[in-house]
């Protein structure tokens, strides 16, 4: 079951990375192109995220004497973040007027949507994780306040923003409800994750 389970793991860092370079790639043939504009979305971040938080997992079962499980936070949060793009995209940005010329169908899918749950489904079914507790919701918050910070700045200076509800000509009051409902759902999402690491589905390895 832990070669099965690493198995998925690799193939999922394995189509993040396709996914992002062909995205990557599609991009340049934008003629508006930025390179630190298209690393900003917080798909692209929680997408890498994840990727990172699989691969240490992998690497960490790899090696003797050390387990996965002193990564929990890691992939805990990586599971909140992309669970926060898979729901946002599908319900605010999915019928969006955007720009859709330079998006690489396949790819968009897999980022929006297939890794999103498989991400969810690894952190609910398999045990490879230490017991999170309630206050460890703080640290999960710190990346996506830091994020959207950089944005809100942004936003105000050079006009940037990646999304279209962050867009300071709609109003601060307008942007500041969708960034409080973004956190609040963060926040409820990393206490649902720090439940579930409770949860014993299917047990990998001597967790």
């Amino acid at each position: 079951m832990r070669s099965l389970v690493l198995s998925l793991r690799l193939l999922a860092v394995v189509a993040v990375v396709a996914a992002i370079v062909a995205q990557f790639v599609r991009s340049l043939e934008a003629p508006n192109f930025v390179f630190w504009n298209f690393f900003g979305y917080f798909t692209i971040q929680s997408n890498i995220i994840v990727a990172v938080a699989f691969a240490v997992t992998i690497v960490s079962a790899a090696r003797r004497g050390r387990r996965a499980e002193r990564w929990t936070v890691l992939r805990g949060a990586a599971t909140v973040y992309i669970a926060t793009t898979g729901l946002v995209y599908n319900t605010l940005l999915v019928h969006a007027t955007l720009d859709n010329s330079f998006t690489v169908p396949w790819s968009n899918d897999i980022l929006h949507k297939w890794i999103p749950v498989y991400a969810v489904l690894d952190w609910i079914l398999f045990s490879d994780r230490a017991r999170m507790v309630a206050r460890q919701v703080w640290l999960i918050l710190i990346y996506p306040a830091v994020w959207l910070v950089v944005i809100l700045i942004r936003g105000a200076t050079d006009g940037w923003v990646p999304y279209p509800f962050l867009n300071p000509k709609l109003g601060y009051g307008f942007v500041a409800l969708y960034c409080l409902g973004i956190a609040l759902f963060i926040a409820v999402m990393g206490l649902f994750v720090i439940a579930l690491s409770r949860v014993r589905l299917v047990r990998i390895g001597r967790a």
